[in-house]
């Protein structure tokens, strides 16, 4: 049951790459690869459970956490044309 939640998640990252390469703007190939991310979190996390390794389950919660920052930075990034860095110093007093 397992080998076939692990080719289900094979097929749905396959798919989510065809829509990455495909997509007709810039937020849906974010969006799939999002997306592509979240998937590989769960086939990290279902094949280390079959191999009875749960240590599996932590650096999946680590890439989630990547993922989740990245996309918000190429989304910042996408939204302003820069990650905001000029302006923090603009603010702070020379010394």
């Amino acid at each position: 049951m397992f080998l076939a939640a692990i080719i289900g998640v094979a097929v749905t990252m396959l798919l989510i790459l065809i829509r990455a390469l495909l997509g007709p703007s810039a937020y849906d190939r974010i969006l799939a690869l999002n997306l592509f991310g979240t998937k590989t979190v769960l086939f990290v996390s279902v094949l280390g459970f079959l191999n009875g390794r749960p240590e599996f389950l932590d650096l999946g919660l680590v890439y989630a956490l990547i993922n989740f920052t990245g996309t918000i930075a190429v989304l910042k990034f996408m939204q302003y044309g820069d990650l905001g860095w000029d302006e923090a110093s603009k603010d702070k007093p020379d010394v």
